[in-house]
């Protein structure tokens, strides 16, 4: 059969499959495929860019247009990785501007972007049209200065989260008068003021602008020569929300929120003062999405905002939500899809909100289309997950963060075995769950039994002995990842297991129970997995193999050890010796 059709058609039929597994799939039923596979792939997605090279990537697919690469490990986002780890994108940058000058979009998560990089992006593909930088550091305001100046046809430029040099706030102007084509452009991460006039003549030339995400330093009289000048946006974050009760600036703004009458999302709200909210009432019953995360909006405002939105389908929200803003929600917003509630207070010894288990449940009971949760919170009962499980077995993403580690069931004093694993046998479809209060050995019997289609989870201050360990490896058929902080999981379990490693994407465990020499071990018997020893306390071998290292990342690689490891960083081959930078 594949030999039947001509390699046109072939590619034609190909166009239609997007996602990578599918598009692997197809690669593997015979030669001619893999070809047509890989002259027709545009687009590629590396979850770890040290698992593959960009050399072998290039080789492999010659033709693509977008590249997205994560580098850092997800526990970077806890300040868990020493700084100067790794996840450099200049080598991939290196490569691919000489084998994809036709480059239009990276996309970049937890990597490590200079200056050198950017430059040599806006120097290097002319066609180049996208630059999503989530998370990243390295760069300043200079790099972007050469991104705006140089990528003459860019879309999309989103720096969510990532950490700025701001030098100048006047990056903004090296975008030349003949740019009109952006459609998105996120700079809330930037911590200093940027030229408020270059802005708005920039937003002004661009007809297909839907979303701006501005930063704090935007201040809010300026919003509304904004709004008026891009009504066509359907994302919109704010900058700072604050100003003298003024009756002509709540005029103004109200003015131009009702002229945006395409808005679905918004986010930003800093520094918020209640009075001007009232401002968006207009445009709240087509908003979709509200991102509060940085918003010190109490609870009595936040739920007249809420019941304000009955086609919300997304909230991320600090605590100050409460008890009775999350019930409110529940009872106004039947189209809630994904709940993110943070913390105001994390380090704070009391808590400084009513906000506790019962929130979670009101939602699970009145929200039927809710299947996405991260929730932090002080206390909660295995009631109330077995409730949570039972309303909501739809639920794909349950995070639960219990701020103080190894909490019990506050009225039972029990561990929350029980309801986890309620969680994970009555949601069939869960693919990532979070971790947290006083576990034990049977949480993780439930998630070796139940959880088949579990792709990431993670564990923190869990368990009592490697049985855990064992259960999970031994049973999650779908896991990808699994990421495991000061739990007392050691070599027994690793290495009863290291089979499993490498069906995964990584392992990362820290301040656990692994020894030097399991590492060892576990690098001479599985060669094609990189078996990462993280010391900053100096080389490992300096001490007995029996001593437990501090941090282990396992990923598999067809690349082999990386070259670019800091001292602080060892690597095991397949003889077990230590490979050091």
């Amino acid at each position: 059969m594949a030999y039947s059709f001509p390699e046109e058609v072939l590619e034609h039929v190909f166009s239609f499959i997007h996602t990578d597994k599918d598009r692997n799939a197809i690669s593997v039923v015979c030669k001619s495929w893999y070809e047509v596979e890989r002259w027709s792939r545009r687009r590629i997605f590396v979850g770890n860019c040290y698992a593959v090279s960009p050399g072998i990537v290039t080789r492999r697919f010659p033709e693509l247009r977008s590249v997205a690469l994560k580098g850092k490990p997800h526990f970077a986002d806890f300040n868990l990785v020493p700084e100067g780890w790794g996840g450099d994108v200049f080598p991939w940058i290196a490569t691919m501007t000489r084998a994809y000058p036709m480059l239009e979009e990276l996309r970049l998560k937890r990597m490590v972007v200079t200056d050198e990089s950017l430059e040599l992006i806006s120097r290097s593909f002319k066609n180049f049209k996208v630059l999503v930088l989530l998370s990243c550091e390295g760069f300043s305001t200079d790099g972007l200065a050469a991104i705006a100046a140089n990528c003459r046809n860019l879309r999309e430029l989103d720096l969510r989260e990532s950490e700025v040099d701001d030098l100048s706030g006047h990056w903004l102007t090296h975008f030349p008068d003949s740019c009109t084509s952006l459609v998105s452009l996120n700079i809330s991460c930037l911590g200093s003021e940027v030229s408020f006039s270059a802005l708005e003549r920039l937003v002004g030339r661009c007809p297909n602008l839907r979303t701006l995400r501005l930063n704090r330093a935007v201040p809010l009289e300026r919003l509304p020569n904004l709004l008026l000048r891009a009504p066509q946006l359907v994302e919109l974050g704010t900058g700072a929300y604050s100003a003298e009760p003024r009756p002509e600036v709540f005029s103004s703004l109200e003015g131009a929120f009702a002229s945006c009458k395409e808005l679905k999302s918004l986010s930003g709200f800093w520094d918020v003062v209640p009075d001007y909210l009232p401002s968006i009432y207009s445009i709240c019953s087509g908003i979709t999405s509200l991102n509060l995360s940085y918003a010190t909006i109490q609870s009595p405002d936040l739920v007249k905002l809420v019941t304000q939105c009955p086609n919300l389908q997304r909230l991320w929200v600090l605590d100050y939500i409460e008890d009775s803003g999350l019930e409110a929600l529940a009872a106004h917003c039947k189209d809630l899809q994904e709940l993110r509630v943070f913390p105001s207070e994390p380090y704070g010894v009391e808590p400084n909100v009513a906000l506790t288990e019962q929130g979670l449940v009101s939602v699970s009971e009145g929200c039927p289309k809710l299947h996405s949760v991260l929730y932090f919170c002080r206390q909660m009962t295995n009631a109330a997950l077995v409730s949570i499980a039972k309303n909501r077995p739809n639920m794909t993403r349950f995070r639960l963060c219990i701020i103080e580690p190894q909490t019990p069931d506050y009225q039972t004093m029990e561990p929350l075995d029980v309801g986890f694993g309620a969680i994970v046998e009555h949601c069939k479809e869960l693919r990532r769950l979070s971790l947290s209060g006083l576990l034990t050995d049977r949480m993780f019997d439930y998630i070796g039994t139940h959880a088949k289609k579990l792709e990431m989870l993670s564990v923190a201050f869990a368990g009592d002995s490697d049985l855990g360990l064992h259960h999970v490896l031994s049973g999650c058929e779908s896991l990808r990842k699994l990421e495991i902080r000061d739990s007392p999981f050691g070599d027994k379990a690793l290495l009863a297991n290291a089979a499993k490693l490498e069906t995964m994407r990584s392992l990362w465990m820290s301040s656990c129970s692994v020894s030097y020499g399991a590492c060892k071990l576990l690098g001479q018997k599985m060669p094609r997995l990189n078996v990462e020893v993280i010391d900053e306390r100096g080389p490992p071998d300096s001490r007995p193999e029996s001593c437990s290292v501090e941090k282990l990342y396992i990923y598999r690689s067809v690349a082999g050890p990386r070259h670019d490891m800091p001292q602080f960083v060892s690597t095991m081959d397949e003889d077990s010796e230590l490979r050091l930078s």
